[in-house]
């Protein structure tokens, strides 16, 4: 049972110490000579990462999201209150991925252990952020019962969002 409490606690602070690099995105330095990294190829994994998480890192992408929703599963009178119910929320759920990215998912686990044997297992999620600026770059019908949407935020006002993020 304490093999169970040390890995909780393990993916606790690995999770914990992740946020706390996307936090620290607002103050990257984008400098217009970036530093010239010569590696062999068994440290080039180790290297990406390390420029990901290092503050010298030059450019931070677009951020790009899809969301999807299924048409019969809507409420609505008409098939076309149900096809613009897909759409919205295909978009709600692209905004929930765009929100996922820039301020992360916090991560409640509950596991129960009876002699040596998993019982129960339970995992929450739980997403919380301001989503601004985000641009519809599509809404398609994938399939005859299905539409997905394409949502970005540039790097400008992904930056901005994360300032007002931390000023709360």
């Amino acid at each position: 049972m304490s093999f169970y409490k040390g890995f909780k606690t393990i993916i606790f602070i690995t999770c914990f110490s992740l946020t706390g690099c996307i936090q620290g995105m607002d103050q990257l330095s984008f400098d217009s000579n970036p530093k010239k990294i010569n590696v062999n190829d068994k440290t080039n994994g180790v290297v990406a990462l390390k420029e990901v998480f290092d503050s010298s890192v030059e450019k931070i992408p677009t951020l790009t999201a899809v969301g999807y929703a299924v048409v019969s599963s809507q409420p609505g009178r008409s098939e076309a209150q149900k096809r613009l119910m897909a759409i919205r929320s295909a978009r709600m759920s692209a905004m929930r991925e765009l929100a996922e990215q820039i301020h992360g998912v916090q991560v409640d686990s509950n596991t129960t252990v009876i002699d040596l044997m998993v019982q129960n297992d339970t995992f929450r999620a739980v997403v919380k952020g301001v989503i601004r600026g985000a641009k519809t770059v599509r809404i398609n019908p994938t399939g005859k019962d299905t539409y997905e949407t394409v949502l970005e935020i540039d790097r400008d006002m992904m930056v901005a969002l994360l300032r007002s993020a931390r000023r709360i």
